[in-house]
């Protein structure tokens, strides 16, 4: 890796001026992704600012319809919470499918949906929840927050702070695991909300991280697998890699949200 100077942040408000104060640097999370890309030499920061141990980063929150998690809260936390678990089970339930054991005991919620990997699983949480990102300058919306791959609304020195979950009726993700890494060839996060379905999908898009519109309305006339017959992802919107073609993915984008309908319905 190419050489830099590490620095601590004891706050947000130290890590946002050692950001400002530093136009190069960049913020460390759980490391999972960004400590293999300066491996790799495919990041070259002045500095790198570590915010793992920020205290008020951290936990998870249950109040009324909402759960609210903070920006360090790991994988692993997520996961093994009871709270989430009896509010939001699917979102527990996808934690838990993220990597390995060693990446959700590192891996963090803010850094996964800061980077917006195209196949990591938390954005399609977000977006098929309807969640909001609060940072250190404001609160964004999920439809307005992901912006394409590994493209955010994020400005220079806005920093993750938590996310906040609404509650569905009901909920699940499925995915289709990459045999290797484990994340998303392609997956599903099927929410029925208390202001319609919405339908995230994650892993198959050549932007990143979208709503399948056409099966949030057939889901909202009848809940059941059977109103997605004869809908089909476009497979011109469709990553297509070494791993496997646009067709491919598209197909697994509607078999993954059949399954998480399914899982629904029982």
């Amino acid at each position: 890796m190419y050489a830099f100077e590490y620095l601590r942040a004891g706050s947000v408000a130290e890590a946002g001026a050692l950001l400002a104060k530093n136009p190069e640097a960049k913020l460390l999370a759980g490391g999972q992704t960004f400590i293999p890309t300066l491996k790799a030499r495919l990041a070259q920061p002045s500095h790198v600012i570590d915010i793992g141990r920020i205290a008020e980063l951290r936990g998870i929150t249950v109040s009324g319809a909402t759960v609210t998690i903070g920006a360090m809260t790991r994988h692993a936390e997520v996961a093994a919470s009871a709270e989430v678990r009896a509010a939001i089970p699917a979102l527990a339930a996808l934690a838990l499918e993220i990597g390995d054991q060693q990446v959700r005991n590192r891996g963090t919620l803010g850094g996964s949906v800061a980077n917006n990997d195209p196949a990591a699983d938390y954005p399609s949480a977000v977006l098929g929840l309807n969640a909001t990102v609060i940072t250190s300058r404001r609160e964004i919306a999920a439809d307005d927050y992901f912006q394409g791959m590994f493209s955010t609304a994020l400005e220079d020195g806005e920093i993750i702070k938590a996310i906040r979950f609404p509650c569905p009726k009901r909920a699940a993700y499925c995915k289709f695991h990459h045999p290797a890494s484990g994340y998303a060839m392609a997956g599903a996060f099927v929410a029925d909300t208390g202001a319609g379905v919405r339908v995230a999908i994650t892993g198959a898009g050549a932007s990143g991280v979208f709503r399948w519109k056409a099966a949030e309305t057939a889901l909202a006339k009848s809940f059941s697998a059977a109103a997605l017959d004869g809908l089909a992802v476009d497979e011109g919107t469709c990553i297509a890699d070494l791993h496997a073609g646009a067709d491919y993915r598209a197909h697994l984008a509607g078999v993954m949200t059949r399954r998480a309908v399914q899982k629904i319905t029982g």
